[in-house]
């Protein structure tokens, strides 16, 4: 046996670690899986508001820039971007995990990316509402 061949000594509290994070990371991405199903529920929501108004004649179909569809549609493509970018970034994570020298990185900026655009479609929201008046 050669003796440059020890078995590798494993860290329970290392690996324990590791565990924590990945559950961690499990969870972050179940709120994230929450998060952006109410975003498409919600736009969805606001899209079907506007056909039963449209269909009851109690509003024009063509009327100004339709922006309850695009508001509607923005809360999906939202709620679409965020679980992608949401999974992908648990990828990683479990990627990283798997190395021996595991420590943190750092920022993740998927959580700052969907307050800026939720802040934007809001905005949008607040101006189309204030051109009504």
């Amino acid at each position: 046996m050669d003796t440059d061949e020890h078995p590798k000594e494993i860290k329970v509290s290392t690996e324990l670690g590791k565990e924590r994070t990945r559950e961690a990371a499990d969870r972050t991405l179940m709120a994230w899986i929450r998060t952006c199903l109410s975003l498409i529920g919600f736009g969805f929501g606001i899209s079907k508001f506007r056909d039963i108004l449209v269909e009851g004649e109690h509003i024009h179909p063509t009327s100004h820039i339709h922006a309850t569809l695009i508001f509607g549609l923005s809360f999906i493509s939202l709620g679409i971007f965020g679980l992608l970018a949401a999974v992908i970034q648990h990828w990683r994570i479990l990627q990283h995990i798997k190395f021996e020298n595991f420590r943190y990185t750092g920022f993740r900026p998927v959580v700052m990316i969907t307050a800026i655009l939720l802040l934007l479609i809001g905005l949008f929201a607040f101006i189309s509402i204030l051109l009504r008046l």
